[in-house]
């Protein structure tokens, strides 16, 4: 059973630092261009669209020019005493890229959906308020799907993975990773078990988020009002 949970447990870890990661850095990127008026802003939008449409391999080809021993910030990274090129580290650091424009795209047209900041403006609410309490509440939805997408896609990442993180047994080999080993190895036994694994899980994820995301957005009125109700009782 070594060979399905060491994989999966990995898997599971590297998908969740990439997908933490990529809910802070997706998110904020994709407020700072959807508020971003300039005709740079499209050129900007499509540089971090790219690890949508490169191959896998081209990415973990860039990943390794720019993190590898020789590569652009290899020194520099060696002498902090950080080695990112097989590691589970560097899983993350794939996987982070890879699925990083599924956060930005989703998380910026929820951002553009919102059109009741003004409101908020006339009743008062601070620059900081408004995003906390307004704009990211209504966004929510938007931002959470793309967080559930980066997931799923950094849970399934292979080719930039292998590239930068190799195929160490228990250090750095992932579920797709390990089975394309067992694909490649005549064992259809344990190749079938981590394809049935890996179906499962994604099953539940989506299950479990589908049961997180609530049933609608509330209203900017509601969601101030709250607001006003709790900071009332708190300053009591």
């Amino acid at each position: 059973m070594d060979a399905v949970w060491v994989p999966l447990l990995l898997s599971l870890k590297v998908a969740g630092w990439a997908t933490a990661l990529n809910a802070v850095l997706g998110v904020a990127a994709a407020y700072a261009l959807a508020r971003w008026r300039s005709p740079a802003r499209d050129v900007v939008d499509a540089v971090l669209t790219l690890p949508l449409v490169l191959p896998p391999t081209v990415l973990g080809y860039y990943l390794l020019v720019l993190v590898g021993r020789r590569g652009v910030f290899g020194e520099w990274l060696d002498s902090l005493g950080i080695e990112l090129v097989f590691t589970w580290q560097g899983a993350v650091l794939a996987s982070t890229v890879v699925a990083f424009p599924l956060v930005l795209k989703s998380a910026r047209a929820a951002f553009e959906g919102v059109d009741h900041q003004d409101a908020a403006r006339v009743l008062g609410v601070p620059e900081a308020g408004i995003f906390f309490r307004v704009t990211l509440p209504l966004a929510a939805r938007g931002i959470f799907a793309g967080v559930l997408l980066a997931f799923a896609r950094a849970l399934g990442e292979f080719g930039a993975t292998l590239m930068v993180a190799g195929n160490l047994p228990g250090r750095t080999q992932t579920l797709s990773v390990a089975i394309y080993e067992a694909v490649q190895a005549g064992d259809d036994n344990t190749a079938n078990l981590l394809v049935l694994v890996t179906s499962v899980t994604c099953i539940v994820i989506l299950v479990v988020a589908g049961r997180l995301v609530p049933a609608r957005a509330r209203n900017p009125a509601e969601i101030y009002e709250r607001g006003r109700l709790r900071r009332s009782r708190a300053s009591q």
